[in-house]
C-alpha cells in the first residue's frame, strides 16, 4: 500500500495545533502526509490559486484522510475534487450522520464504498 495521503481539513478559524498532531500521527505511523496549510502557499487573495494547488496535489496521492468540522468550505471544495477523482477517502473526524439527505450522509457512505 502505498502510504501518500492528502488531508483535508479545516485552514481559517480552526486551531492548527489540533491538525497539526493528526498530521504527526499520520506521518508516525509512515503516511506521507500533503497537509495544505503547511505545504500549500495560502497567501493568495481569492483562494483560487490555493484550489489549484490543492486539486493537484489531490490527484497526486491516492488517499485521502479527512478531518471535518461540518462547517468548512474548503473541506467541501476539496471533498468534491477527491470525489470526482475517484479517491478512497478515510475520515479521521466527521459531523455525526442527520436523518435524511446530507452532506456527511454521503460521505459517510462514500468512505464505505471506497474502502
Amino acid at each position: 500500500m502505498e502510504k501518500r495521503t492528502f488531508l483535508i481539513c479545516p485552514v481559517r478559524g480552526h486551531d492548527m495545533a489540533e491538525t497539526e498532531a493528526l498530521v504527526a500521527k499520520l506521518e508516525s505511523e509512515g503516511w506521507d502526509v500533503y497537509w495544505p496549510p503547511r505545504d500549500t502557499p495560502q497567501d493568495d487573495p481569492t483562494g483560487y490559486n490555493i484550489c489549484r494547488a490543492n486539486e493537484a496535489a489531490i490527484r497526486s496521492r491516492p488517499y485521502v484522510h479527512l478531518t471535518w468540522n461540518g462547517e468548512s468550505q474548503g473541506c467541501l471544495f476539496d471533498l468534491g475534487m477527491a470525489f470526482a477523482l475517484g479517491k478512497t477517502v478515510l475520515p479521521i473526524q466527521m459531523p455525526p450522520p442527520t436523518p435524511g439527505k446530507s452532506f456527511q450522509n454521503m460521505v459517510t457512505e462514500w468512505t464505505k464504498r471506497s474502502a
